[in-house]
């Protein structure tokens, strides 16, 4: 199996479940604050992840991967913080159970 294959239920669980909220007040607020916190750690990984792959801490198997990289760290690294990203804030709206008339 490949690593796409494998990031992809993360990648559709994390927009079912976000797209679960889209009825819950400030979504548009929830969006914005998880695009941001995306950004910050997609940056994040690209810094250590590259670090940690250049110093030689771990390595992947070339015929597992999309074959993409940002540097030396392939694109399937960014997804699960993507993923939590939007899945994390998403959960947490689900499971306050308030739904208030915006």
């Amino acid at each position: 199996m490949t690593y796409p294959l494998i990031v992809l239920p993360f990648l559709l669980v994390a927009a079912a479940v976000t797209l679960a909220t889209i009825r819950r007040p400030h979504f548009g607020r929830r969006m914005g604050a998880s695009a941001i916190a995306a950004v910050l750690l997609l940056a994040l990984t690209a810094v250590f992840d590259n670090v940690m792959i250049a110093v030689g801490l771990f390595t992947y198997p070339a015929e597992h991967l999309s074959g993409l990289r940002i540097g030396l760290a392939p694109l399937e690294d960014f997804s699960y913080p993507l993923a939590a990203a939007f899945l994390v804030p998403a959960v947490w709206t689900l499971l306050s159970g308030r739904e208030e008339a915006p």
